[in-house]
């Protein structure tokens, strides 16, 4: 195979008939290994409570999690062929219509409540709740208008407006009110904004903003202010404010390097409150120890990995954003919920990606799922060439080079080119003289 062929050859190209790209099957692994735990894991957290209660079926929340994973399997693999080229085109609808629900689930009649929150439509197993679509969507959306509008990112002004489509999304989520989402949705776009290179400057004061607007939530609620009081001083109320937190931690303690075993968890059955959903980390902690919860962070670790190699590796810049964006919103959301189990963060009601029962956000992780495996084998969306011309290279993802300072070294390699070409065909001439002058001496 010739040098130029080896050149023209990327490193997304397959190296055996069928196999695919390593971050195709990083991604794969890490999360089919995350459904698999998730599914064990909810059957052992739910069944004692699922048993004692209205159902008398211990494998109910199983069975619901099986179906659902299945669906959303198949709904990973239909995304993975041409995901990213589907849903670009219905970003503005997807938006429009979660939105619409978020707005509906208020509605007398329409949401559903549990625990004190209105964040469910539908009844019986036929649930969705609107936020995680809206979180998917908003992701969408930033990539885009960020592919399409490249220079929005140089001051902090053009980025209004999509930061009042972001800023809207998350003040419905809070009203529902479901705080926790709200703050992914705002650390996924910081993380989209630093990939798209956003001056860190202005993400500093949008920093500022951000987190006066969370602390202004905070203290107009009062089960807010009796969360944060509960992280911050759980033995204060322990029956009350600081019961889960305590809980989650003995149940995390009792645990050990190897776990008391498999099912044998004493939190999750009289103790621990959601243990199938938001402190399912706990119950492993508890039955599978720190053997159990390292894992646990190898295959997040292993997902980001391979999330931020798409990203960097992909094709054009929407793709690029994309990756990175549905890489940082997963990771994020098992950061926030890892940390409110371990007690390093309050209370958020977030649940653990691919692990925690919960039909709305595992079909949201695995579609999320399906479009980075598309990415990570090529797949892209065109967009009008008009508006991706003159593009700046994207400052995380492509190694902190300019497009200015690319430019710069194509012009110098181009310069460089014509000048060997010159001197080449000077060369020339100058043997072909030289050679006629030999043959008219032959002649004499």
């Amino acid at each position: 195979m010739s040098a130029v062929s080896l050149r023209r050859i990327g490193p997304r190209t397959r190296t055996r008939s069928g196999s695919q790209p390593i971050e195709y099957n990083l991604l794969l692994t890490a999360t089919l290994c995350l459904v698999a735990y998730g599914i064990v894991m909810v059957f052992s957290a739910s069944s004692t409570t699922a048993l004692l209660g209205q159902s008398g079926d211990s494998a109910y929340y199983l069975k619901r999690t099986l179906v659902v994973g299945a669906i959303g399997l198949v709904l990973m693999r239909l995304l993975s062929v041409r995901g990213a080229r589907i849903m670009r085109p219905l970003t503005g609808l997807l938006l429009v219509t979660s939105f619409g629900l978020l707005v509906a689930v208020m509605l007398p009649g329409i949401g559903s409540s549990a625990n004190g929150a209105q964040r469910w439509i539908g009844a019986g197993p036929l649930q969705i709740q609107p936020s995680e679509l809206a979180k998917l969507a908003l992701i969408l959306y930033g990539a885009n208008l960020l592919a399409l509008r490249p220079q929005m990112t140089k001051h902090i002004r053009t980025l209004v407006p999509f930061l009042a489509v972001v800023g809207t999304g998350c003040l419905l989520m809070m009203v529902e009110p479901d705080l926790g989402t709200a703050i992914v949705v705002c650390l996924s776009t910081a993380a989209l904004l630093v990939a798209a290179g956003v001056k860190m400057r202005h993400l500093l004061l949008l920093a500022v903003a951000v987190g006066a607007v969370v602390l202004l939530a905070i203290l107009v609620e009062p089960y807010r202010m009796q969360r944060l009081t509960g992280f911050l001083h759980p033995a204060g109320d322990p029956s009350g404010a600081g019961f889960q937190a305590i809980q989650a931690k003995i149940a995390m303690g009792s645990g050990g390097v190897f776990g008391v075993g498999l099912g044998q968890s004493l939190q999750k059955a009289f103790f621990l409150p959601e243990a199938h959903t938001d402190m399912i980390a706990a119950v492993i902690g508890e039955e599978l120890g720190f053997v159990g919860i390292a894992a646990l962070l190898g295959l997040f670790g292993l997902f980001g990995y391979a999330g931020l190699r798409t990203a960097q590796r992909a094709r054009d810049r929407y793709a690029k954003l994309l990756a990175a964006g549905l890489t940082s919103m997963v990771v994020i959301q098992a950061i926030v919920n890892l940390f409110a189990v371990m007690g390093l963060a309050p209370l958020t009601g977030v649940p653990l990606p691919f692990v925690s029962y919960g039909n709305s956000s595992l079909l949201v992780m695995l579609a999320s799922t399906g479009l980075l495996l598309n990415i990570a084998k090529g797949g892209t969306a065109a967009a009008p060439a008009r508006r991706d011309a003159g593009a700046v290279r994207l400052r995380v993802v492509d190694g902190g080079r300019s497009g200015r300072s690319s430019a710069r070294t194509a012009a110098g390699r181009s310069t460089s080119s014509r000048a060997k070409g010159g001197n080449s065909r000077g060369g020339n001439r100058g043997t072909r003289r030289a050679g006629a002058g030999r043959r008219r001496r032959a002649a004499r």
